[in-house]
């Protein structure tokens, strides 16, 4: 919300959209009530439940056959019928019929009876401290080229890859064609000629006016406008388009790579190695599936 101009843009995966910014583009706090009413249901499940059908289950009392079956019963039912209440409270498609923030923490804080006692140690559920697995190949030109921290290569790339990686991550609506979409994918398309022409500024500028219109969302914008912050010595804001590309793109290896190279240039290099094995990792199980497909 506090990213967001004039309530115009909201930055989540389309799986946790409220109805209104579906219906019309614009975002209220009740907008990230909803938000988090899918993100309750994620926890309570463990895998995401489209909206409509959780409620519908809801209605029905069919919390148990929600309820994450690795947890094997260990939860109070009771607690439970409290927590799903509240997601079905935050999940109402009118914004006006959701609960507030001090609702929600009312609700909840009651439920924390343990604050100093870690979640598995109650659930009796051993801790085992593992180290990020090592990937078992090569890494791909985009890895190799961020774990070397060279901007160059980085670019090169991205260049190369275009806008392929981003089918899929938009459904537009019939604004498509008006004058608004023209004139953001026109933004665009300028931000692209920049981007080649390695005039980072003007590209950010390019990019950021097609980004504030919010209509369409392009992970590819993001992962180029943070190398351009980049380019500029600006690790902060590069960091921040980064994580903007993961959250449209959640197992987007390049949004993980662009954090690893953000993190690394803030100093922060026990986090970037780390995110950088989260990347190679991504694409070695994206390799994966391509290879059983």
């Amino acid at each position: 919300m506090k990213n967001s101009r004039d309530g115009k843009s909201y930055s989540t995966n389309l799986a946790y959209t409220p109805p209104e910014y579906l219906r019309n583009g614009r975002v209220t706090p009740e907008s990230v009530i909803f938000s988090f009413g899918t993100v309750l249901l994620d926890l309570l499940s463990g895998k995401h439940i489209p909206p409509s059908h959780a409620l519908d289950m809801i209605r029905g009392k069919n919390i148990l056959h929600l309820m994450d079956s690795h947890l094997e019963g260990n939860f109070s039912s009771e607690e439970a019928t409290v927590v799903f209440d509240l997601a079905s409270r935050c999940l109402q498609y009118e914004p006006r019929e959701r609960p507030n923030t001090k609702d929600l923490v009312s609700t909840l804080a009651p439920l924390q009876n343990r604050p100093d006692v870690p979640s598995y140690v109650m659930l009796g559920i051993p801790r085992h401290e593992e180290a990020p697995p090592t990937p078992q190949h090569p890494l791909s030109p985009m890895g190799d080229a961020c774990s070397r921290m060279d901007l160059t290569a980085i670019h090169q790339i991205l260049v190369m890859t275009h806008y392929k990686d981003d089918e899929g991550t938009n459904e537009l609506s019939f604004q498509e064609w008006t004058q608004q979409m023209r004139d953001m994918l026109e933004a665009r398309k300028r931000g692209d000629v920049a981007f080649r022409e390695k005039e980072f500024k003007t590209a950010v500028d390019c990019y950021s006016q097609f980004i504030d219109v919010g209509t369409m969302v392009s992970p590819t914008v993001y992962a180029r406008r943070s190398l351009c912050h980049l380019m500029c010595d600006q690790p902060d804001a590069a960091l921040r388009d980064a994580m903007q590309a993961q959250c449209v793109y959640p197992d987007w290896s390049t949004a993980f790579y662009m954090q690893a190279v953000a993190l690394a240039k803030l100093d922060m290099h026990k986090d970037a190695a780390d995110m950088l094995k989260e990347a190679a990792s991504l694409e070695e199980k994206r390799q994966r599936s391509g290879r059983g497909s």
